[in-house]
């Protein structure tokens, strides 16, 4: 583990808020244990261990049913963890799977089985080098035919760059975080209505709205995230998914207490229509149709 590198939180609270019956944290990950799933020699930062019998067990204690697995980073396109959580959990997870332009269609196929649904790009230059479109393209048209959707993660300032990117992509895209905000900017600032417009004109575009603790100006009360979560759920209610990010990596200014971040739902997702949309209703379809 790197010497600046923040562990989970050992102990989160006990959340005030219940999800619905098969409520689903959409955006998680496991890392290693090392000894058995090695990190990858390219990796921009060494994580503690955050295997899945933690996550699940934390899943359990957090009142959800299933869960979808983020291959980070730090496994590069090892996806061995990652494919170990899901055979364990049977039906409860699925998978984002992080795949490299030579993946043949067998791969593919052996890891739809086991209940991968779905690519991640990452476009955040401190976490990865720099990668081709040529090489995304030539990955999003194989899984694609899988029905597969793309994960892409980036940060604001690189959308407008991106969107032609985007528009070109055959399938279904969930993009990170909210498009990572600058929440110091308000959400009627042309940064974030250029979000809100590119998911409008493009209804095979999700978000996760997701990660307050990354967005935050303010601190852990995450007060001046709501307003962005809250447009976007009302929104595109039909289009939102929600997460943890356990076990949180690269996580600099504090490590959040999962059972808040829990507790950060219901005022993001007001009413029960729209929180049995977005735990539910839509990672259901998006993962498990």
């Amino acid at each position: 583990m790197d010497a600046d590198y923040r562990p989970f939180h050992p102990n989160p609270s006990n959340p005030a808020f219940r999800p619905p019956a098969g409520a689903v944290d959409a955006h998680c990950h496991v890392f290693g244990p090392a000894a058995a799933f090695p990190y990858a020699p390219e990796r921009k930062y060494t994580p503690c261990d955050a295997p899945k019998e933690k996550l699940f067990a934390l899943r359990d204690f957090l009142g959800f049913e299933r869960s979808v697995i983020v291959q980070a980073t730090c496994h590069g396109r090892d996806n061995r963890a990652l494919l170990d959580a899901l055979a364990s959990d049977g039906d409860h997870s699925r998978g984002v799977a992080s795949v490299g332009p030579d993946i043949d269609a067998d791969e593919l196929a052996a890891m739809h089985d086991v209940g991968v649904r779905g690519v991640r790009f990452n476009f955040v230059k401190r976490l990865v080098d720099k990668t081709p479109r040529e090489v995304f393209q030539t990955i999003a048209e194989k899984v694609a035919k899988l029905g597969w959707h793309i994960v892409v993660y980036f940060e604001a300032a690189d959308l407008e760059e991106l969107i032609p990117f985007l528009k070109a992509l055959p399938t279904t895209i969930v993009v990170d975080h909210m498009g990572r905000p600058d929440v110091t900017k308000g959400v009627e600032h042309a940064d974030f209505q250029r979000f809100i417009a590119l998911l409008a004109d493009n209804p095979n575009i999700w978000t996760k709205v997701t990660c307050p603790e990354r967005l935050t100006a303010a601190g852990p009360d995450y007060a001046d995230v709501v307003p962005f979560g809250r447009r976007l759920v009302e929104t595109f209610p039909d289009r939102v998914l929600w997460g943890t990010d356990w076990p949180h990596p690269n996580m600099k200014s504090h490590m959040p207490d999962d059972g808040m971040l829990v507790d950060f739902i219901p005022r993001i997702a007001v009413t029960e229509k729209e929180q049995r949309a977005l735990l539910v209703d839509n990672p259901k379809r998006l993962y498990w149709s």
